[in-house]
């Protein structure tokens, strides 16, 4: 059954992740119930953060660093007026404050934080310096110096204001660290915040309407009814165009070879065949406006 699903499965799965789980677990759940080894996610969620997990499984693992820089979207529950180690609820309390801040003056602040952005990671962070983790630094009692990094941050809405707590919808690029963003907040308010509550609602194209609760992926494991929640890899990234192979460029491409692009071609674009199924990945190259397989994933 595990060759023959190897052989044949290849796909993602997205999962509403339930807090109390890292995102280790659930996919050693995924490789298990489906008896496919290859299998990963395209993005951590903490323990303490819930939502949308995108694991990919069999030949599509490939497709992880491309599906794992697409953007995402989160509501994050802040709360002002205490800071804490980790920047978040697990951390230990460094300082309190009274808070004393109009709504508008909070979504002022928030709003200037819209845009192309230098964020530092939070020292508990898998982030490796010299080697080491971040986390495993911070735990040792060393300090972390980490270096910034520039994220891009398309949208923040404030959508419920209840001081100390506010919840807030965060629309960004990939690497966006949300428990730095309600720590910076909250220096730049002047009353300090950490990070109470995560939920991703959306992950490249997936959403929440896409994920599948883990207590249902469980029982289709157990009814052997997992294969119908696998959504085919050539939507995955739905977001490139796509190239409709012919016949004859089908075997021109599944062996690495270089087929014409259209004028105008974007850098990047998926190799579909008629059927819709997801061939490869192709790079043009502008001085010959040829698209070359970048990743071939059938044969």
């Amino acid at each position: 059954m595990e060759k023959e699903n190897k052989n044949l499965i290849s796909g993602v799965i997205v999962i509403d992740k339930p807090i109390g789980m890292t995102s280790h677990d659930v996919v050693q759940i995924v490789r298990k119930g489906t008896n496919i080894r290859r299998a990963g996610h395209t993005g951590t969620l903490d323990p303490r953060a819930s939502g949308v997990l995108v694991v990919l499984v069999g030949p599509a693992v490939r497709l992880s660093e491309y599906v794992s820089a697409s953007d995402k979207r989160y509501q994050a529950v802040i709360q002002l007026g205490t800071t804490t180690d980790t920047y978040d609820a697990d951390g230990r309390v460094l300082s309190t404050t009274s808070v004393d801040i109009s709504e508008k003056q909070f979504d002022d602040v928030l709003q200037s934080f819209v845009g192309q952005i230098e964020q530092v990671p939070p020292p508990y962070s898998s982030v490796k310096v010299k080697g080491r983790h971040a986390y495993d630094m911070a735990r040792n009692g060393e300090e972390v110096d980490l270096e910034p990094r520039t994220i891009n941050v398309y949208n923040l809405d404030l959508l419920e204001w209840a001081p100390p707590e506010a919840v807030i919808d965060v629309y960004c690029s990939s690497g966006t660290y949300v428990r730095s963003l309600a720590h910076d907040l909250g220096e730049k308010l002047g009353c300090g915040a950490h990070l109470i509550g995560l939920r991703r609602t959306k992950s490249g194209r997936f959403t929440l309407r896409d994920a599948v609760p883990l207590r249902k992926l469980r029982e289709a494991f157990e009814n052997d009814t997992w294969q119908n929640l696998i959504i085919p890899a050539a939507e995955a990234l739905t977001d490139w165009p796509a190239v409709e192979l012919t016949t004859e460029q089908l075997d021109i491409v599944r062996h690495g070879r270089r087929i014409p692009a259209e004028p105008g071609a974007g850098t990047m674009a998926r190799a579909i065949s008629e059927e819709g199924e997801l061939i490869g990945l192709l790079e043009l190259d502008p001085e010959t406006q040829e698209w070359q397989p970048k990743k071939v994933f059938t044969s």
